[in-house]
């Protein structure tokens, strides 16, 4: 039959799309920006002032993390994604039961091997296929020249509360939405802690999901993400 031919030409293109999505484009991680002007660090600093309780957070023992998963009827050529940011700052008003987060996007990992095994992901990309994948989710999907932050305001951390349903404000490529987060709660004088996972889809915000080949070779629109959160009390 002559559709035999076309049809292996269809793939081989597929794939050399799919291989030319994912070319290497190395780089060194973008230097560590100072906080986005419009970040409401002054609200702690009056606070502080008032002899109100303020935990900074530590970017060391924190994380967000993002999980991406592929789709279309060409999925089996591409990956699941992992994307995460161990360096998340900002501040926690216990006593006010808010929060404000901030997440450098230029800073994002990608495809940790022991986040992806978290994820419960059995493959790990090469490392071409990640720096294409982190070029891409950068320049095309979150345009983070343009949108350098994501910025996470959170209302309901209580300390007194073991377990509580958050209110997270996110503002990423500069929308604003506003979703619900159940969580787990860990707090003393000196350290507080907030756990807890939430999913969102990339169309609330203005972001296209990346794709090709009109769509058979696609990211789902639905996100899930999980967040581990740690902060020391002090100026």
């Amino acid at each position: 039959m002559r559709t035999g031919p076309r049809r292996s030409g269809l793939a081989a293109a597929a794939i050399a799309l799919v291989l030319g999505a994912c070319a290497p484009l190395v780089r060194e991680p973008a230097p560590a920006p100072a906080a986005p002007a419009d970040f409401p660090e002054g609200y702690y600093r009056e606070a502080l002032a008032r002899g109100r309780p303020v935990f900074r957070v530590d970017p060391a023992e924190s994380v967000v993390v993002i999980e991406v998963r592929r789709a279309g009827s060409l999925a089996r050529l591409g990956h699941d994604h992992v994307v995460a940011s161990h360096e998340v700052a900002g501040f926690i008003a216990p006593d006010e039961g808010r929060a404000d987060l901030y997440v450098a996007l230029g800073r994002l990992a990608v495809d940790e091997p022991s986040l992806r095994a978290e994820a419960g992901f059995e493959t790990q990309p090469t490392e071409s296929d990640i720096e294409g994948t982190r070029a891409n989710m950068l320049e095309k999907v979150l345009e983070a020249e343009k949108f350098p932050f994501a910025l996470i305001r959170v209302s309901g951390a209580n300390a007194k509360q073991r377990s509580a349903t958050l209110e997270v404000a996110i503002t990423l490529h500069g929308s604003t939405r506003t979703l619900r987060a159940p969580a787990e709660i860990d707090a003393d004088a000196e350290r507080m802690s907030l756990t807890g996972r939430l999913s969102f889809d990339q169309t609330d915000f203005g972001i296209t999901p990346y794709s090709l080949l009109g769509g058979a070779i696609a990211v789902q629109n639905r996100l899930d993400l999980r967040f581990s959160i740690r902060a020391r009390r002090g100026p």
